[in-house]
């Protein structure tokens, strides 16, 4: 089960401003980059469910954020349905995030207290997830779907929406001005964030001057506005 209560976890997402996304096949490399994430700042991680027996990695992870890390608030990402989302809840997501939005996945996660980010493309949407518990939602693909504008521009009729970025949003100073300063309250950021080149090097302390680096650019973005 998860070890983070929900208002613990919106608390931390918002707060940080970074989510960091990734997969790897391998525990190793995958516990390595949740702890160089963790290290830089960056408490909050999304592990995606993108390879066969994915699960399998997850709930080792778990067993070392349980045991060693408990200050980790690990997620899941990529999730388009119900009983995928309850198995990585059972494994110890604590929160849940989605290419797509899914009234089953909402359903169940509302039940179960979890914060869950749906991939959102329209209005309509956003405020159907709002309807089923929904605090922050995903747009995805961020920059396909209109980028900042799309954020100002729902913003604006629905000043309450908070917005999480993914796909578009690179560890700059101009990109994360203009994301945060059109209204997100946190981005979700892969591989320009955690790229194949560190992964390949294990340079895991590399990773974690890129987090530290990222989330100080966002703290002063913020300060600024």
């Amino acid at each position: 089960m998860s070890k983070h209560s929900r208002l613990e976890v919106l608390t931390a997402m918002k707060k940080i401003g970074l989510i960091p996304v990734f997969y790897h096949n391998d525990f190793e490399v995958v516990k390595n980059i949740v702890t160089a994430c963790a290290d830089g700042g960056a408490k909050c991680v999304e592990f995606t469910n993108r390879g066969d027996r994915a699960i399998n990695t997850f709930t080792k992870l778990a067993e070392y954020r349980d045991a060693e890390r408990k200050d980790i608030i690990l997620g899941v990402g990529s999730i388009c349905d119900a009983p995928t989302a309850a198995m990585y809840i059972s494994a110890g997501a604590d929160f849940v995030v989605g290419p797509c939005f899914d009234e089953d996945t909402a359903k169940m996660c509302n039940c179960r207290k979890i914060p869950y980010s749906p991939g959102c493309g329209t209005v309509t949407e956003i405020q159907r997830a709002h309807t089923l518990g929904v605090e922050i939602v995903k747009i995805f693909p961020g920059e396909t779907i209109g980028g900042p504008d799309f954020v100002k521009a729902v913003k604006g009729p629905c000043p309450w929406t908070e917005i999480m970025p993914t796909g578009g949003v690179s560890p700059t100073k101009e990109s994360l001005t203009e994301w945060f300063k059109a209204g997100i309250v946190c981005a979700g950021m892969g591989s320009k964030l955690i790229t194949k080149e560190l992964i390949a090097a294990k340079d895991w302390s590399g990773i974690s001057k890129k987090v530290k680096e990222t989330i100080e650019m966002i703290s002063q973005i913020r300060g600024a506005k």
